[in-house]
Order: C-alpha cells, then sequence, then structure tokens
C-alpha cells in the first residue's frame, strides 16, 4: 500500500510539509506526486492525502479507500469530477487552527468594537479625536457557522464579555450561546448584529447568502467580518453597502478571486481592511499529526474522523 500526496505546494511548503507527514505516518511509503516514484502501480494508492490537487489527480486508482484533506475547506475538492464519489472524503479538524481563527476573528471584533480603523485613518491625517467607548457586553455579535472554527470563535468571543449568537443552517447547541438555525431565523440574528463575523462552509445554500437583502438586515453602521470564503459575499452589493453608510467596515479574509486583482476596490476602499487569506493557516506540525489519524484509523478499521457528508458539502 501507498499514500498520494497530491498538493498545490510552493518549494517552501514542500519542505515545510514532508517531513511532517513523514515523522506522522512511519512505515508508510509516501509518493508526492504520481509520477515521482514510478515504481509505484496506481491500484497500490489506496490514501491521497491533498491540497488544492491538480485536475484529475484522483482518477484512476481502484484501490482507494480514503481520500483526507490537508486543509479545513472542501468545496473545490467536492467540484473535482475526478473525486471519486464512493471514497470516503475527510476534512481537516486541527485544533491548532481552530485557535488561530478565534484570535483572528476576536482581533477583528475588538478592532470594530473599538473603533482602531477609525483611529488608523485619524493617524494618516494627523487627527487628535476620540471616539466614544462601549463595553463588550453592549455589543451584539453574531457567528454565522458552528462548525469546529465557529465554535471555538463564539466562545472566544463570549469569554471576551461579548453578546454572541450563533446562527448555522442546521440546528446545533453551544452552552452558554444562544443559537438559531435555517434561512427562516437568519433576519432574526442579523437585525440585532452591530458585527456579523461569517465561518460558513460554502454550500449551494450558502453561496451568495450576505447579499443587498441580507446585508440590508444588519444595524446601519454594523460590521461586517468575513473568513470563510470570498463566494459567501455579493461583492458589488458590500460595496453599495459601505458606500451608502449602511455598514460601516468590513474586514475580509478571502474573495472571489485569490490573489485579489490589484485593480480591484477592496484595496483602496476606506471602509476595507485586506487580509490575504491568513486567518487561520494550516500548520504542517498539528495538521499532519491530524491526517495520520484518519490513516491509522483506516488501517486499524475503525471509524473515520470528519467524514463529508456530501449532500451538506461539508
Amino acid at each position: 500500500m501507498a499514500i498520494l500526496v497530491a498538493a498545490d505546494f510552493t518549494p517552501e511548503e514542500w519542505a515545510a510539509w514532508w517531513p511532517e507527514l513523514l515523522a506522522a505516518l512511519p512505515g508508510e511509503r509516501l509518493v508526492r506526486g504520481r509520477t515521482s516514484v514510478p515504481d509505484v502501480p496506481d491500484e497500490s494508492i489506496d490514501v491521497a492525502l491533498v491540497a488544492n490537487p491538480p485536475a484529475d489527480a484522483l482518477r484512476g486508482l481502484p484501490g482507494l479507500r480514503l481520500v483526507q484533506s490537508l486543509w479545513a475547506g472542501v468545496d473545490g475538492l467536492l467540484a473535482d469530477a475526478s473525486l471519486p464519489i464512493s471514497v470516503p472524503l475527510a476534512r481537516m479538524v486541527d485544533p491548532g487552527m481552530n485557535e488561530a481563527m478565534a484570535q483572528t476573528a476576536l482581533w477583528a471584533v475588538l478592532a470594530l468594537h473599538r473603533g482602531l480603523f477609525c483611529y488608523a485613518a485619524q493617524q494618516r491625517r494627523a487627527e487628535w479625536r476620540p471616539q466614544p467607548q462601549r463595553r463588550a457586553d453592549e455589543v451584539n455579535v453574531a457567528v454565522l457557522g458552528l462548525g469546529q472554527m465557529g465554535c471555538a470563535t463564539a466562545r472566544r468571543l463570549a469569554d471576551n464579555g461579548y453578546r454572541v449568537t450563533g446562527w448555522s443552517t442546521h440546528a446545533k447547541t453551544l452552552n452558554g450561546i444562544t443559537t438559531h438555525a435555517g434561512p427562516a431565523s437568519l433576519g432574526q440574528v442579523l437585525v440585532t448584529a452591530q458585527i456579523v463575523v461569517n465561518l460558513l462552509p460554502l454550500t449551494a445554500a450558502t453561496r451568495g447568502l450576505l447579499n443587498r437583502q441580507t446585508l440590508a438586515m444588519m444595524p446601519r453602521g454594523a460590521g461586517l467580518v468575513n473568513l470563510a470564503r470570498g463566494a459567501h459575499v455579493v461583492e458589488a452589493d458590500l460595496l453599495e453597502a459601505l458606500d451608502s453608510g449602511h455598514l460601516g467596515h468590513a474586514v475580509l479574509d478571502v474573495f472571489h478571486t485569490e490573489p485579489l486583482p490589484t485593480d480591484h476596490p477592496f484595496w483602496r476602499h476606506s471602509k476595507v481592511s485586506v487580509l490575504p487569506h491568513i486567518a487561520a493557516q494550516t500548520d504542517p506540525r498539528s495538521a499532519a499529526r491530524s491526517a495520520a489519524a484518519n490513516v491509522l484509523a483506516l488501517r486499524e478499521r475503525r471509524p473515520l474522523e470528519n467524514v463529508v457528508d456530501r449532500f451538506r458539502g461539508y
């Protein structure tokens, strides 16, 4: 048996990932691309570890029994026609990524709550003007998406005093935090949310969810933090909401096109803060161990962790 590692890594990323994968999977034969070791036949590959794999990388592998993503999101994989429909697909759940996402979300919420983006603009104008200061428990924050990262983020925000409400497409219970589920309740959540943090998975149901209609439900001057996928937001509608003054500021880590084109209006918009998709980067040290745990479960015929429900899309 052999493990295929199919990833769109830079040389620097390969240098970080390869030794961690080898250390986490002792005794396993790892193949870096299907042509890197010519004497490994396709039928001997029973596991694929993937991160934005090349097109058709998973086609023609009759012995494949597990596709383990090295990234948290799987929307790109689900759109890959070479992904065998009968083979389990597992997403990456890494405690290190959950912690990093909660940290970024807390930073963004705190910056919006305390007007730090406004102060940065005042600094560029050499303007000394203190703003009114609110307490955290006076700020309503909605967290959209209550998966691993969403739950970690909701708890972190609540622990820092914010009034947190969670929303998900399917019912989820979170101790100490009010939660709602389903399209019918989204407006109820948005109408009181002074800050919205989006951590939803990208599915057919959530694509374009943050549009003219839903953004208009948020209170005037509210802030948006999108750390999930760019396709959740209708960009023209967000720009319209910012330009009209309905929304106060947007912190964006993800975009329809990445890298964000240099002529995109987000770069120079006074009410937009752009991050280059770094809210929660995968750490090879912890992620390799998480992937190896699923490989070991497969070898020992134990249930796999974090298997994607293809109907739901996550």
